[in-house]
């Protein structure tokens, strides 16, 4: 019980610490599990915590087997709720870079590393080709935290978010395709055949059963016949049934089917999607923390003795050789710069699902006496270890060094997605710049998304962790302006640090406008006039966007005053070259300057001083 509460403790910690000095988890609780297991052993004589369970002595937490079919599920779970995070509309521009990078890159990285640790390392021709499919994945849980503590352009920010969690069923599949060949390759005239009829078996199985998952998963939620204080527990329940199902059909197509069903359920509407998502995110953290800790504890002293010289070598060939050529290849018709892509080179971090799968069949190699299994483990652990302590550390410096880092944000966020916000938000996108509504109404993020504009759903008083949507990474300014005066308030007030970098705006509220003598705040924007019900008035009877040349501060002061006379029309924005400013409710506020352009919705024919334009 000692050992199983540690764990979860010294996970957690490991977690606190990770957060506070914004570096990727892994490298605490690997260096934590090291710690507790063979550091442990060498200098106590046992380890603190042993995850093997010896019937000798009576201690250490799982018997072997049972150890790695948790392994096994954990991986499954934490696969599953990376493929929820993947949405199609994040991968407009970068679709062929990313498909590029998870079959050509894949193709480069496992030749490149079957031929490297053979001759580098001397090992077999099949252990150099396990080695090789396992060091294909790039994890999501290192890559998230990158995301998140490094403020990259969106495109550099997709293909990574993208690519880590699509390959890695990739390379468990190319992992589990060699692990077969090995096992299977004592017979030589039915080698191919069986592990190719293999392959092709845990693909079909691994893709239907995800689907198939995910459309029994919706209908019973859309039926309501799941209650909601058993929706987390359902979710995971249906999950871990599809992942042993595909599993049991077809020995290690789990991975794929979890995958498959996270990514169709990601993309799909369906109830409660964010209480679901947070879930399966608390869940993952917990899951994550207990697996390196248990698979880094379980390692021997003799293990990593193992490791010399070569594996340094080796590892340098991975990062320095391989890695580049791989993305130089697979993005080399693609719209990403240069500098983006020897940004992308250069952060490639292993993660839960190489350090996972290496342990489980490094071990059953050694049991079945193939030559140099023994080195899987640790020289796996050597990489990802090694990647991920040289990419938390120089990511940031990095970014800097080569101009992919957001020097400024420059995406707008509006909070309300009804009809008015979405006219907004057309002629904003029409122009450049990148908008996301948000909005707690399904109906309205639906239709948003059917006009083509970006939209996710989300009640504003829930805590948002978006460090991981590459759709908000950009965002600078903020836009309150749904029909209630307390959520504008709300949203501008507790996230205008996280979205406002350039700006925190919101409609005028009831109070403001029926009580002159309370001032307007330097926040409302329009006119005096320009609550909810007018915006939305104007918007339903003019839907059209106007842009009026002006030519000095006299003529714009003209045409506002003109422009707020009028229930029919609302000064908008103000275009002076590229640069956009909202005008100011409160007219008295510094901002309304001569510029170039004057634009407003409404009747245009409303106005008399624009009859001629």
């Amino acid at each position: 019980m000692i050992e199983l509460g540690s764990i979860l403790i010294l996970g957690i910690f490991a977690q606190w610490l990770a957060w506070r000095f914004k570096i990727p988890a892994i490298l605490p609780l690997i260096l934590i599990g090291l710690l507790v297991g063979p550091i442990a052993d060498w200098y106590l004589g046992h380890k603190l915590i042993d995850p093997i369970y010896d019937p000798a002595t009576g201690k250490g937490l799982f018997p072997a087997s049972s150890l790695f079919y948790f392994v096994s599920l954990a991986i499954g779970i934490i696969l599953f709720e990376g493929g929820l995070t993947l949405k199609k509309s994040e991968i407009k521009g970068v679709e062929k870079a990313i498909l590029n990078l998870i079959t050509v890159g894949s193709l480069v990285t496992f030749v490149g590393g079957a031929l490297a640790a053979h001759f580098i390392v001397g090992l077999s021709w099949q252990i150099s080709c396990l080695f090789a499919a396992l060091i294909i994945v790039t994890g999501p849980t290192v890559i998230a935290p990158i995301l998140r503590n490094t403020p990259l352009n969106r495109n550099v920010a997709t293909v990574l978010k993208w690519e880590g969690i699509l390959i890695d069923p990739i390379g468990a599949l190319a992992a589990v395709l060699v692990y077969e060949f090995i096992i299977a390759g004592h017979v030589s005239s039915t080698f191919g055949i069986h592990a190719f009829a293999q392959f092709l078996q845990i693909c079909c199985i691994g893709f239907t059963i995800g689907f198939a998952g995910a459309m029994f998963f919706r209908f019973m939620l859309s039926k309501k016949l799941v209650p909601h204080y058993l929706l987390n527990v359902f979710t995971l329940g249906v999950v871990l049934l599809a992942f042993v199902a595909s599993d049991w059909l077809a020995h290690e197509s789990g991975l794929l089917a979890v995958v498959v069903m996270g990514m169709v359920l990601g993309n799909i509407k369906i109830p409660h999607f964010k209480e679901i998502l947070y879930f399966k995110e608390s869940l993952t953290v917990l899951l994550i923390s207990i697996l390196f800790i248990v698979l880094s504890a379980k390692m021997n002293v003799e293990e990593l003795m193992l490791l010399g010289q070569t594996s340094l070598i080796l590892f340098a060939v991975v990062v320095l050789v391989l890695r580049p050529i791989a993305v130089f290849l697979s993005t080399g018709k693609s719209d990403l710069s240069f500098k983006e892509k020897l940004f992308i080179s250069w952060v490639g971090p292993r993660g839960i699902v190489a350090a996972g799968i290496a342990s489980l069949f490094g071990l059953k190699l050694v049991n079945v006496g193939v030559e140099g299994a023994d080195m899987i483990t640790p020289l796996v652990f050597l990489v990802v270890l090694g990647t991920v302590l040289l990419n938390a550390t120089t990511a940031s410096l990095m970014a800097s060094i080569l101009g992919v880092r957001l020097s400024k944000s420059e995406g707008v966020l509006i909070i309300g997605a009804h009809a008015g916000a979405r006219i907004l938000a057309k002629w904003l996108a029409d122009k450049g710049r990148h908008v996301v509504l948000m909005d707690n109404s399904e109906t309205m993020v639906r239709m948003a998304n059917q006009e083509g504009l970006t939209a996710v759903q989300h009640n504003i008083y829930q805590e948002m962790d978006m460090g991981e949507d590459v759709e908000l990474m950009d965002v600078g300014y903020l836009i309150a302006m749904t029909g209630s005066d307390e959520v504008n308030l709300y949203a501008t007030d507790k996230y205008q640090e996280r979205f406002g970098e350039n700006g925190t705006y919101r409609l005028m509220t009831t109070q403001e406008l029926q009580n002159p003598a309370v001032g307007i705040n330097h926040r409302a924007i329009f006119s005096p006039t320009t609550d909810y019900i007018n915006f939305s008035e104007v918007a339903r009877d003019f839907p059209e966007v106007h842009e009026v040349p002006i030519s000095d501060l006299k003529q714009l002061n003209d045409l506002i005053a003109e422009l707020d006379s009028s229930r029919d029309t609302i000064p908008l924005m103000i275009q002076n070259g590229e640069t956009y400013s909202f005008v100011p409710a409160n007219r008295e506020e510094e901002g309304i300057k001569s510029g170039d352009t004057l634009i407003f919705m409404g009747n245009k024919s409303a106005i008399n001083s624009l009859s001629e334009i």
